[in-house]
């Protein structure tokens, strides 16, 4: 997304994003849904640049949508949260000064949060020897930012290679690892509203809970403390590893995690082959309330939403409208929809956030 400067217009687009979604679930008599509106500027946590070299000038780019090989020069990013934004003009100029640090750099990543930690990531074509690192180690001083530098087959840290985000949800301060280079929530803000919204959802269900892709545990740490026990699953060894972490940070401890996917997960519970990752989790002892799932934009496949229809209830955050629809025009035999929201994660472009609460049919 190219955004030198901001539209005017964020209510006009955000309304449109609503009637897309009520015209899409419309058929399934769905109640309206609750509207979650982000911060109109300074929203992402994160932000990629290309570098971009005119003889000793160093800028940040883009490229541009209708021309990928054009590089449309960034002077300014308002979509980006301030502590980037407040970051950028300085580390331009920093990075200008330095041949060490410029030489074959050609993109330039930030990570940031609302507890206002930073990370630079620097990338290059060329290997990095002793003089980056020293000259990494002052930017990083300099910026009071954690500092990563990769080329091909190398990662050097200096510092440490994530950040701790704070999020206050209800009445509990969340922490959450961010590692550098794994999937984070991109709107820190709306992500807190979509974990106030999910946590109200199962607030009085009981039981045990059975979270799909699960990621770094970003919902598991929120919804856990409302459940006997939790059973998650997640493929990615890096967002499991800090799933952990974010359990152990939070005192949580009624949580397992299974890394797996949901196809295998689907075929453990019925009672399918026998899975080594298992073998310290008793599925027998779970007695599953609730089915948790957040899956990338392909939606669910036709085995988890299988799985799903033995489920009383389903609560489904969906970052795809159309797969999300199609889901739920799947599980309407079975179950009815009690509860919608739409949450604007992406301000000013056509994608959405939405969140949907199934009960089973009587």
């Amino acid at each position: 997304m190219l955004i030198q400067s901001l539209p005017q217009d964020y209510e006009t687009q955000l309304a449109e994003k609503v009637a897309a979604f009520n015209a899409a679930f419309s058929e399934f008599g769905a109640p309206a849904p609750e509207v979650f509106a982000s911060a109109p500027s300074h929203y992402r946590m994160r932000a990629e640049f290309r570098v971009w070299h005119q003889g000793e000038r160093l800028d940040f780019a883009m490229s541009d949508p209708q021309d990928p090989k054009r590089a449309v020069v960034i002077e300014s990013f308002p979509a980006a949260s301030r502590r980037i934004c407040d970051a950028m003009p300085d580390l331009r100029a920093y990075l200008e000064g330095s041949l060490v640090l410029r030489q074959r750099l050609f993109q330039v990543n930030f990570l940031s949060t609302l507890s206002g930690e930073l990370m630079i990531t620097l990338l290059y074509h060329r290997k990095l020897e002793g003089d980056w690192e020293k000259a990494a180690q002052s930017l990083g001083e300099r910026f009071n930012a954690q500092v990563v530098g990769r080329s091909h087959k190398q990662k050097l840290v200096l510092g440490r290679d994530w950040l701790l985000e704070e999020l206050a949800v209800g009445k509990r301060l969340l922490r959450y690892q961010q590692i550098e280079g794994c999937f984070s929530q991109p709107n820190a803000g709306t992500n807190r509203l979509m974990l106030d919204w999910a946590t109200e959802q199962v607030r009085k269900l009981g039981g045990d809970l059975l979270e799909l892709y699960c990621g770094n545990g970003n919902f598991t740490v929120a919804l856990a403390p409302l459940f006997d026990k939790v059973l998650a699953t997640e493929v990615s060894k890096s967002s499991t590893r800090a799933a952990h972490y974010n359990l152990d940070a939070n005192g949580i401890g009624n949580v397992a995690i299974a890394r797996m996917s949901s196809d295998e997960i689907s075929d453990a519970l019925a009672g399918g082959r026998e899975y080594r990752r298992l073998r310290n989790i008793h599925l027998d002892t779970y007695r599953f309330s609730t089915i948790f799932v957040d899956p990338p934009r392909s939606g669910l496949d036709p085995a988890t939403v299988e799985l799903a229809r033995g489920f009383a209830n389903i609560l489904y955050i969906s970052c795809n409208l159309r797969t999300l629809k199609d889901n739920v025009a799947a599980l309407q035999a079975t179950h009815s929809l009690v509860s919608t929201a739409v949450f604007d994660q992406f301000p000013y472009t056509h994608h959405m956030e939405c969140g949907v609460l199934l009960k089973l049919r009587a």
